[in-house]
């Protein structure tokens, strides 16, 4: 048998045992100047205040908000109530003695105070101004725990969220698809908004169909096309619409009806195989409680910067999923409420799919980008966007 190599010399083994040492410090040192350089984030214990809150308008028509803290990170939301700008800008400068000097991580318990301090509750303006403010006060949570807002929701449910964008026309339907959309929603061309109670002509009819099945055809089989009625018309031109679309297979019908005519959208839901759509100008859970308990629709779409922010989305979608229901979150705003849906829509289950209008082209440092009709999950904390402050110079106030 081979010989075993003799032992080292008690030297030797000095020597190793030495260098390995040294090696262990150095690497202990650079963990400790790593972890120096980290930015120091506040235990739970400790006190954060809110010390500031900024609104920006923005154009073409959003509002902007940043809520600052003592702890040097500010949160951002985005409030609108459509036509009301001005207004919603108002609402949240009265809702600040409630917020300055409080702590910003308590979320649900502000959410409850700024929607039950006032014997008047709800609307767009008031819910508009509650939606920015929750999304920013998430924002804040998020970014002192290091961590993205559907982390603290309970985890990531999906890696990537679909996303669906507006085309009116062939060209611009060629143009998203290009751009890598897959999912699309078009309106009634040509039908007059001022004649809601029926049709003059039934010439209307064919034109919106001959309208909408020329971009089907454009769409194919491997993509989605919704239609949005608007709430413009009556039930009885509904019905019409909706029987000469069915053949095309849309993605959904979005408010066939009026919001305020729940029955009369049931009415039509039943008659119809295509998913039936609503919830764009509906506000927090109890809004959408009839909407569901009546089989009105099985597609819900709350507005991020509307229905009530992440905190309000979060528990409708709970209301939603026992109905069988899905979401598909509103947003014809901006980037902020795109990234507060985004961050919603990772920690649901019936998720189906986002509205966008702006990827954050000119208005973030990293806008978001769409490959094969999907949005990778952000990862940065917080919303996990950053405003371009520089290249939004030329897009502040609007009227």
């Amino acid at each position: 048998m081979k010989k075993s190599k003799a032992p080292h010399s008690r030297r030797e083994m000095l020597k190793v045992t030495a260098s390995s040492i040294a090696g262990l410090s150095g690497l202990t040192m650079t963990a400790n100047a790593a972890a120096q350089k980290m930015e120091r984030r506040p235990t739970v214990r400790e006190t954060v205040k809110i010390t500031r809150i900024e609104t920006v308008l923005v154009k073409p028509r959003w509002l902007f908000l940043k809520v600052h803290t003592d702890a040097g990170v500010a949160g951002l939301g985005e409030s609108i109530a459509e036509g009301g700008t001005q207004t919603c800008a108002a609402a949240i400068k009265e809702l600040e003695p409630h917020l300055i000097g409080k702590d910003p991580r308590s979320v649900g318990q502000h959410w409850q105070a700024i929607y039950r301090h006032a014997f008047y509750r709800g609307g767009p303006t008031l819910t508009g101004a509650l939606s920015g403010i929750d999304q920013a006060l998430w924002d804040i949570k998020g970014k002192l725990l290091g961590v993205p807002v559907y982390e603290l929701l309970g985890g990531p449910m999906r890696q990537r969220i679909r996303v669906y964008a507006h085309a009116q026309t062939p060209e611009e339907l060629k143009e998203k698809r290009a751009a890598g959309f897959t999912a699309f929603k078009t309106g009634l061309a040509g039908l007059d908004d001022r004649s809601p109670c029926a049709i003059d002509h039934h010439s209307d009819l064919e034109k919106i169909e001959k309208h909408f099945a020329g971009l089907k055809e454009i769409v194919g089989k491997d993509g989605d096309l919704a239609i949005d009625f608007q709430g413009t018309v009556a039930p009885p031109t509904a019905k019409l619409l909706i029987k000469a679309l069915e053949p095309y297979q849309p993605f959904f019908f979005e408010e066939i009806v009026n919001c305020q005519n729940i029955d009369a959208m049931a009415e039509m839901a039943s008659q119809t195989h295509v998913p039936i759509a609503t919830g764009g100008r509906i506000f927090t859970k109890w809004g959408f409680r009839e909407i569901l308990e009546k089989n009105a629709a099985v597609i819900l779409q709350p507005d991020l910067s509307h229905a009530g922010g992440i905190t309000e989305v979060r528990l409708i979608a709970g209301m939603a999923e026992a109905y069988y229901a899905a979401l598909a979150p509103h947003n014809p705003l901006g980037p902020i409420s795109l990234a507060a849906g985004l961050q919603t829509a990772a920690a649901i289950p019936n998720f189906l799919c986002q509205e966008q209008v702006s990827l954050g082209e000119g208005y973030l440092k990293n806008p978001f980008k769409v490959r094969e009709g999907y949005l990778d999950l952000p990862a940065g904390p917080g919303l996990g966007i950053e405003l371009d402050e520089e290249a939004m110079k030329d897009k502040l106030g609007h009227d």
